[in-house]
């Protein structure tokens, strides 16, 4: 009887403490577009790091169905540690309302669940716009914007009809930091900017609004672009400056270089210093009895200069003067003063006295000839003396 007493009341005392498990605080969902996480808090004193938490969903029209004994929950976060749950891949609609509660579970007792309504179509935030792209026309620009997108990759606009945007633009000339931009609201996805001054830069920045229920998003980052419009003349002149510069210093780097490049390739085959009388005198030793070759050239064989000699015949007429016989010499000379000396040539028949009187068209000691024997010999002469100047000229 005591054994069950004590149960009885050890079981009044801890039933107690194991319901006291506290349930999850601060359920709060972040959004965007569509995606939905839900987060709560969760003090880890109570428990320790072996709390355990269970997150599930259910639309809240089924809840008022009397009829339905079961409740239908839809569990999509079972026995997490985190204190989050992701929802985006749940495939909740974008007009529906749900129901979401979120149960915590330590040492086999369960906490009770915590509930909290979410209808995405008004809870949701709205995200800005995907991309923002700018084309100048002219003085004006075009803006083009792609609307936000939801986790699918799909426009939002299959969801909120509604979706417009507004615009700021500015002058980053006139207005750097953009504290005064102009504003222009529209629901198109291509905008033209009006009244811009040609070649400025104007800046854009862009957010997408849902009036229904108030919803805005964040700003896109700003985004330039300069505008067109005809070229003014000091424009023109100012590149003309700006070329004629570059092709001027292109020339000058270009000239440079390659008188660089002409200095190093002559210092190099025909270097400035010239080498010791004694080592030239080594390098340049080619006597028969050395038998280190020659690897310098002395400068006065190194400048011999040649130039090409040409030898011409030139034909040799000879002539000849023949002069009148002789007569016989007088009588009272005696046979010793006459007494000549004669030199045979051996070729051209001429003698010579030695008294200084010369005899030609006779041999020594021959007889007076007539005319006409001094005529053939002439002809014999001049025949020998042609045939001598060709064999000189040969």
């Amino acid at each position: 009887n005591n054994y069950s007493v004590t149960r009885s009341a050890c079981l009044t005392l801890c039933v107690p403490v194991l319901a006291e498990l506290p349930q999850p605080q601060n359920l709060t969902l972040l959004t965007l577009n569509t995606q939905y996480v839900l987060t709560w808090d969760w003090d880890q004193t109570t428990t320790g790091n072996s709390v355990s938490f269970t997150v599930e969903y259910m639309a809240k029209y089924k809840m008022k169905m009397k009829k339905k004994k079961k409740e239908d929950w839809s569990r999509v976060c079972e026995r997490t540690t985190r204190t989050r749950c992701d929802l985006t891949g749940s495939n909740l609609r974008y007009l529906g309302v749900y129901v979401l509660r979120v149960q915590a579970s330590a040492d086999g007792v369960n906490s009770d669940w915590v509930n909290k309504d979410f209808c995405p179509h008004k809870n949701a935030s709205l995200g800005p716009p995907s991309r923002v792209e700018m084309a100048p026309v002219g003085n004006l620009l075009n803006v083009t914007i792609s609307d936000p997108l939801t986790s699918t990759q799909h426009s939002m606009k299959e969801h909120v009809f509604y979706l417009d945007y507004r615009i700021l633009y500015w002058s980053r000339f006139d207005d750097p930091q953009g504290l005064k931009p102009k504003v222009l609201d529209s629901s198109n996805n291509l905008v033209t900017l009006p009244e811009l001054e040609a070649w400025t830069w104007y800046c854009v920045m862009i957010q997408s609004r849902y009036d229904y229920y108030n919803k805005t998003s964040s700003y896109t980052e700003p985004q330039c672009m300069q505008t067109e419009g005809d070229t003014p003349y000091g424009q023109i002149f100012l590149y003309f400056l700006v070329s004629m510069m570059v092709c001027f210093l292109l020339v000058l780097l270009s000239s440079y270089a390659f008188f660089r490049f002409y200095r190093v390739l002559k210092n190099t085959f025909y270097p400035s210093i010239q080498l010791p009388a004694h080592i030239q005198e080594y390098l340049c030793d080619s006597s028969p009895g050395s038998d280190m070759p020659r690897l310098l050239t002395a400068d006065s064989e190194a400048e011999l200069c040649c130039h090409k000699l040409t030898i011409c015949s030139e034909v040799v007429l000879l002539e000849i003067h023949v002069l009148p016989p002789l007569t016989a010499p007088p009588s009272e000379l005696g046979q010793d003063s006459d007494r000549h000396i004669c030199q045979d040539s051996g070729d051209s028949g001429i003698c010579s006295t030695e008294g200084g009187s010369t005899q030609q068209g006779r041999s020594c000691g021959e007889p007076i000839r007539t005319d006409q024997e001094v005529d053939s010999w002439q002809t014999l002469a001049q025949a020998k003396m042609e045939e001598m100047g060709r064999d000189v000229i040969s």
